[in-house]
């Protein structure tokens, strides 16, 4: 792990967070540790490459993680101003969009994984001194949202977790294809 990771020694700093947020923070410190691990030595060329059928790349992975980790956290602290009314997106909202998942012509590796590790102290601020994880808003307009859903702020948690979970995932079959390299096993 490097010096921008979230350990447990982190939230040992605060006695504070205890019970449910102790492990809201410990889920996410893991899955983002699998994430970002699986760019451990690589070049800003590599972590450009699409090894794979996808159009994912490692570098953009991170910067995707790291968008919609801040944007759901502003949900969290805003509500549904905090996100796009997605059924009015554009074609150019949606080409911005799609440059979440690629490493742009003059980012870097080192610049993406900087920017998460800011949002991550970030959420995990938010985690360790919001008054109530159950506070609900309701969701913005979305096709692959149901009308009317509200969801609360634990909710959320649960989305940014499974979110960083599953692109751990893609990431790890994305560096396995580069190099063979593996983040467990």
């Amino acid at each position: 792990m490097t010096d921008n990771d979230v350990t447990t020694r982190d939230l040992a700093a605060n006695p504070a967070v205890t019970d449910e947020r102790a492990e809201w923070l410990e889920s996410l410190a893991k899955h983002r540790h699998f994430l970002r691990f699986t760019t451990r030595d690589l070049t800003d060329e590599q972590a450009g490459l699409r090894p794979t059928a996808s159009e994912l790349c490692l570098g953009g992975l991170i910067k995707h993680v790291a968008s919609a980790e801040r944007h759901w956290v502003d949900f969290i602290l805003n509500g549904p101003s905090a996100l796009p009314d997605f059924t009015a997106m554009t074609e150019s909202d949606w080409a911005r969009r799609a440059d979440e998942f690629r490493l742009l012509p003059g980012e870097t590796l080192a610049g993406v994984l900087a920017e998460y590790a800011e949002v991550a102290r970030r959420t995990d601020d938010v985690v360790a001194t919001l008054p109530d994880l159950g506070r609900t808003w309701p969701l913005p307009k979305a096709p692959w949202f149901e009308a009317d859903a509200q969801w609360s702020a634990r909710r959320v948690l649960m989305h940014i977790v499974t979110e960083t979970a599953q692109h751990a995932g893609h990431a790890d079959i994305i560096r396995e294809s580069l190099d063979g390299a593996k983040s467990m096993g």
